[in-house]
Order: structure tokens, then C-alpha cells, then sequence
């Protein structure tokens, strides 16, 4: 991340003289009172009523952060030229916008609204998406590959069939570690797909703030795909003596060249990640000054870089974010405590919004974990989810309202003083 750097500070530069993008929709002013956040999964955008229904309640709860998940997998909430529409939304008129309509609701209401993007995870491997449209069909060569799959996978046509049916159906195996199919980014191409999503929506919407998701690897045994791996060779392939060249490219392993630099592959896929955060701050920043750049992340550093690639303590170092916001999901009230105050000494001056997992917690806990992060000194807490506290037959809205006590407590100057 250091070698990204000098490259992010002369961004900056440029970004200070660039002017931003006419607004399609009033932008609301920041939200001077700390921030009380809420996650928006897809489901609450399907239909216009869904999306006021979830506009009250977030009101009413005193939210003023709503992070609306606008692309899950691979699909458009929203008005795209880019991904499908959303299947969900194929009983709506096509006049429906549902992030256009949030905006709309939610600035008249003073809430800010954040589009919450699914990056790199791009499909389930349950379901797999039958739009000739969407990425996965388009480029399935632009897919991750686990490390146990390259080489049975390295001769197969991506285009036939059998290449993402076999890719779907381990991954399906593995459900509980690997949430579905990943986008890499590691090849020029699919960057530059996933980030002209990105630029799409900043462009077309005025966004308060773009918050990236799944932006990390599955795991650090992928991406193993062919394409990453000639992609490897070709960027370390002149730095090799000779004989070493010769030796690596007889080997009829196609891991042969990652097997010989371990060290430098894993640098190598990190740094393509790296490249993606960059390019998509600085975009963002350069169509809508003032827009806020957060990421959900591992809330272990750690575990962050060891088993998913992601430096996020990097990405705030560099300013390519200016909110971190840690899934701090976990029901052991020491835990939760110990991943906040690790957390806050290694972002700096760089405000957490401080992810809460309410769908696995009492209203109770839920509370007394909002009252943690305060006193750690979270510029914000984010409660996941809006649809989780509106499930299980309560009146929507219901559950969430009886959080708004302690949502409020830091608005009046009462939180953990």
C-alpha cells in the first residue's frame, strides 16, 4: 500500500480542480449530530411502497444514514445501462427507480442516503443468473478461481457451460465459507467494468456517500483463474533469471509460477485490489466532491489481510477512505469490544462507523453496543439490518423504532458520559 501512496496524494490534487456533477436530485447537507446509520438490503427496494414503508421507518427510528444496497448480485436497483435490472423488479413498471425514489424520500425526510455496493461478489452459486446481460454470462473468464480448481479449470472453455457449473457447484459446497461467485480484480478488464458501475451510479445520482462491500477476495486461495495466473506471469516474468523462465513455463502445473513466488503472488493480488480502492476514490471524488468513500470490512486487520487481501487499515492510511465501517457482527459482548478499540487505534483520524449486527442481538445488546462504540470514540454506528428487524411477524418498523431511545442519546449529548 505505501507504493500507492504518492500516487493517491497527487490525485488529491487534481480531484481540489475539478468540478463536480449537476445533482439529478437535491443532495441533503452532512448530518452534524453523529451519524446513526442503517443497512438497506435489496429486498426492501422491490416495490415503491417498500421503499416509503422503509423511509418512515427509518425516520421515525431517527436514523439519518440509510445504506442502500443497490447492487447485491450483479443487478441494478436502479436505473442502469451497465447491469441488468434486478429480476425482483420484473413485476414493476420500468418507470420504477428504486434508488431515485429513496433519494427523493429520504433527502425530503433529511436523511442521507449512501449506495451500498456488492463489488466483487457478483453472483450466487445457488442460483445463478440466466440474463444474457449479466456479468457472469457476458465474462465468465473474469470469474475467481480457488486454487484447488486451477488446474482442472485451466483448459476449460469459460464460455462453455461446464466451466461455471463446476465453479458454482464447489462453491456451493463450500457455502458457509464463500458467499458466491467473485468478479477479480486483478484483470484490466474487469476492473474497469466494475468501476464503471461504480462511476455510473456516481455520475447519474446524487449520492451522499458510496459504500463498497465485498470488496476483498473470497479468500487468499483465490484467484486462480487462467487469466490471473498469465496475468502473474507476465508482470514477474521479466524479473526471472533465464533458466528459472524456462524452468517455470515447462512445468505442466499452471501454478507453477505462484508455487516458485509465494510471497510475491500474494502481494501481486493484493495490490491489484489496492489498484480498485484508488481508482474507484478517486472517480468518486472527481464527479461529486463531497461525496463520503466508506467500506465494509473485517473488523480483524489481521484476518482482513490474511484471509481476505483487503488492507483496509492501508486504505484509510492513504485516504483513499473516509469512513470506516467494521462488521463488528458478533454476539460476544467482549469481542465486540475488543474489535472496536482495535479498530480505533488503527484507523487514526479517520472516522468508524461501527457495523452492529442487531439481527443476532436483543434490542437490549443491540443498545448497550451502540453505547460501546460512543464511548470508543465511533463517529457513527451502523445497525444491520433494516430487514432483519422488520421479519418474524413484528409490525414493520416496530423493532427497529424501539432502538430510537439510545439511537438519540448521542444526538442529545447523553451517550456513555
Amino acid at each position: 500500500m505505501r507504493r500507492l501512496l504518492p500516487v493517491v496524494l497527487a490525485l488529491a490534487g487534481l480531484v481540489a480542480t475539478l468540478a463536480g456533477v449537476p445533482a439529478l436530485h437535491a443532495a441533503t447537507p452532512g448530518v452534524p449530530d453523529g451519524v446513526r446509520g442503517l443497512w438497506v438490503l435489496r429486498t426492501a427496494l422491490r416495490t415503491p411502497d417498500g421503499v416509503r414503508t422503509m423511509v418512515r421507518s427509518a425516520k421515525r427510528a431517527g436514523i439519518n444514514v440509510l445504506l442502500v444496497q443497490v447492487r447485491g448480485r450483479g443487478e441494478a436497483y436502479y436505473d442502469s445501462a451497465i447491469d441488468p435490472r434486478a429480476a425482483d423488479l420484473a413485476g414493476q413498471p420500468r418507470g420504477f427507480d428504486p434508488l431515485a425514489l429513496t433519494l427523493d424520500l429520504a433527502h425530503e425526510a433529511g436523511i442521507q442516503v449512501h449506495a451500498w455496493v456488492n463489488v466483487n461478489l457478483v453472483s450466487s452459486a445457488v442460483t445463478l443468473p440466466r440474463d444474457p446481460g449479466h456479468v457472469l454470462r457476458r465474462h465468465p473468464e473474469w470469474l475467481m478461481v480457488p486454487e484447488p480448481l486451477a488446474t482442472s479449470l485451466h483448459d476449460v472453455d469459460p464460455r462453455s457451460p461446464a466451466y461455471v457449473d463446476r465453479l458454482a457447484a464447489w462453491t456451493r459446497e463450500r457455502s458457509a465459507t464463500v458467499e458466491g461467485l467473485f468478479l477479480s480484480p486483478i484483470l484490466p478488464e474487469s476492473r474497469a467494468y466494475t468501476l464503471s458501475v461504480l462511476e455510473e451510479l456516481v455520475r447519474r445520482y446524487a449520492l451522499d456517500g458510496l459504500h463498497l462491500d465485498y470488496i476483498r477476495y473470497p479468500g487468499n486461495t483465490f484467484d486462480y483463474s487462467a487469466a490471473a495466473l498469465r496475468a502473474f506471469r507476465e508482470d514477474r516474468q521479466p524479473w526471472a533469471t533465464d533458466a528459472d523462465r524456462a524452468r517455470l513455463d515447462a512445468s505442466r502445473s499452471p501454478t507453477a509460477w505462484t508455487e516458485f513466488l509465494p510471497a510475491t503472488w500474494r502481494t501481486f493480488r493484493e495490490d491489484r485490489l489496492n489498484t480498485l480502492v484508488t481508482d474507484a476514490a478517486a472517480m468518486a471524488r472527481r464527479l461529486r466532491p463531497g461525496i463520503t468513500m466508506s467500506a465494509a470490512v473485517v473488523p480483524d486487520a489481521a484476518e482482513a489481510r490474511e484471509r481476505k487481501l483487503q488492507d483496509w487499515p492501508g486504505w484509510a492510511a492513504s485516504g483513499l477512505l473516509d469512513v470506516v465501517c467494521p462488521m463488528a457482527y458478533t454476539q460476544d459482548a467482549a469481542v465486540f469490544r475488543a474489535q472496536v478499540r482495535d479498530v480505533a487505534s488503527l484507523v487514526g483520524p479517520v472516522p468508524m462507523w461501527i457495523g452492529i449486527g442487531a439481527y443476532r442481538l436483543t434490542t437490549a445488546e443491540t443498545a448497550a453496543n451502540v453505547r460501546v462504540a460512543r464511548r470508543a470514540g465511533a463517529a457513527g454506528v451502523l445497525i444491520y439490518s433494516y430487514d432483519s428487524l422488520a421479519e418474524a411477524g413484528r409490525p414493520r418498523g416496530s423493532a427497529l423504532t424501539a432502538l430510537r431511545p439510545v439511537l438519540l442519546e448521542d444526538a442529545q449529548g447523553q451517550a456513555g458520559r
